[in-house]
């Protein structure tokens, strides 16, 4: 299997500690969950210490008009917490500090195919100033800075704003979430503890042998202002099993289909924003719909590559006719002509044919016609070298030959557009905006899909691509 970048947890090793449930935020939809508005992460008799613990999963990047907000606090002005600024650079902002006056990474983080873990622990009463607001990122204490602002020692934490609106105190909610740039991605285990300044090993640890950052269970207490959101109830996403009872209640737009499997511990193939081709397309929505803008041919393709193994995933919700999707080789996409592309398979839905751009340039007719409320599924099989496309869960064409397509390296979920407005979603299993109403899984019970993968085909995500891929 491959992935299109190399650093990070890609949930793809054992940890003896499974995270089952996500949250997809899309923020376009200004999708975000909150504490109620009296709220306070300390307690009065602690003000100078404080961590906060998150796993996040990007599937798309900051397009330059605004900030993508992770943890935050302020009603509407949302200051005082952590952000990707517009170069995609962590931040660290605390209001009393001055305007501008940020912790700014000199990293960027642009691997949408990844999870990062994110600490910031604070201890404003510590002698050492650089010790007093940490950050850490996959295990790693951050010490590379743009900048990084100098805190007084024993500032109070209820200080570090300039208004009610701002700082740690009680005049306000905090938001997970809500950004202001259109962005999408997934939260798994969200911890909050109260009054102590931990570090990233009290929530993780690195994999022996491969050196992979991954999720450990914490077993530490949480304070009295502490939570974890393990978002294991999709009626009540914002519910806190620390055992405080420190509940996210005031939910803007999330609904229960915010719910995803997508996580630390098993990673779900997602479209990959860095991975458009032709004519750019438009990711979004956890990293399942693809939206073209132009009249012309673009495309997208998958975050896992596979060159064995057996596997499903689904497409649906078409806008237009004029659409592609199968998988294409690594080296494809370069041309604006989607179907013209060397080492591509695709269903062309619009002329009923199953198109191939090997040297033979075949095609497969099929007699079933196409509508844009089907849901397709593809099946697969890069033991045996074949591939079927089933519409509505009965198959349109019996298991044929890929072996032109073999042999040019691994491959890779697609879809491909022509005209302007036109859009799909796809469904990998690990979250979807298709309406399902079967829930299927596969034989491991891996994934939700509205029809049953074919025995023996298996969802693109981590745990299967350990044992079959």
């Amino acid at each position: 299997m491959a992935f299109l970048t190399e650093a990070a947890n890609r949930g793809s090793i054992a940890t003896g500690y499974d995270i089952d449930n996500s949250l997809k935020l899309e923020e376009a939809n200004t999708e975000c969950i909150n504490t109620p508005s009296s709220y306070s992460l300390i307690t009065t008799s602690n003000v100078y210490k404080g961590t906060t613990s998150f796993w996040i999963k990007r599937t798309s990047l900051n397009n330059g008009s605004g900030v993508q907000w992770l943890f935050n606090g302020a009603n509407s002005a949302r200051y005082d917490g952590i952000y990707w600024d517009v170069n995609d650079k962590l931040k660290g902002y605390f209001s009393a500090l001055g305007n501008g006056a940020d912790f700014v990474t000199t990293q960027v983080f642009r691997d949408t195919s990844a999870w990062y873990h994110i600490v910031m622990a604070i201890d404003t009463s510590h002698s050492t100033a650089s010790e007093r607001i940490k950050f850490y990122v996959n295990g790693e204490q951050i010490t590379a800075w743009d900048t990084s602002p100098s805190i007084d020692q024993n500032t109070q934490l209820t200080s570090l704003g300039t208004d009610a609106y701002h700082g740690w105190g009680t005049s306000y909610s905090y938001n997970l979430g809500a950004s202001s740039d259109g962005s999408s991605e997934y939260l798994a285990n969200c911890i909050h503890v109260d009054g102590q300044q931990l570090t990233s090993t009290d929530f993780g640890e690195f994999d022996d042998d491969s050196g992979i950052w991954k999720p450990k269970a914490y077993e530490g207490t949480y304070g009295n202002k502490g939570y974890l959101l393990e978002f294991q109830s999709s009626s009540a996403l914002g519910t806190d099993t620390s055992g405080n009872g420190n509940n996210f209640t005031n939910n803007r737009n999330i609904t229960a289909a915010d719910q995803a499997t997508d996580t630390p511990t098993n990673n779900f193939c997602t479209l990959n924003p860095l991975w458009t081709f032709g004519n750019t397309m438009g990711v979004s929505d956890g990293g399942t719909k693809v939206n073209n803008t132009v009249i012309a041919w673009g495309g997208a393709k998958g975050s896992i590559g596979v060159n064995s193994g057996k596997w499903y995933w689904e497409h649906g919700s078409f806008s237009g006719n004029d659409t592609m999707f199968g998988i294409q080789n690594q080296a494809g996409g370069g041309n604006t002509q989607a179907y013209l592309d060397p080492y591509t398979l695709a269903i062309q839905a619009n002329s009923n044919v199953i198109q191939f751009t090997d040297p033979s340039n075949r095609t497969e007719a099929f007699t079933k016609t196409f509508s844009i409320t089907d849901i397709w599924g593809v099946a697969l099989d890069l033991d045996a070298n074949t591939i079927a496309f089933y519409r509505n869960g009965s198959i349109v064409n019996s298991a044929f030959s890929i072996d032109g397509l073999i042999g040019n390296g691994e491959f890779f979920p697609f879809v491909t557009h022509y005209g302007s407005g036109l859009n799909s979603r796809v469904n990998f299993g690990g979250y979807t905006g298709i309406t399902i109403s079967s829930a299927a899984s596969d034989e491991n019970g891996y994934g939700t899909f509205e029809y049953a993968p074919p025995s023996g085909y298996y969802a693109l995500c981590t745990k299967n691509l350990a044992e079959y891929g």
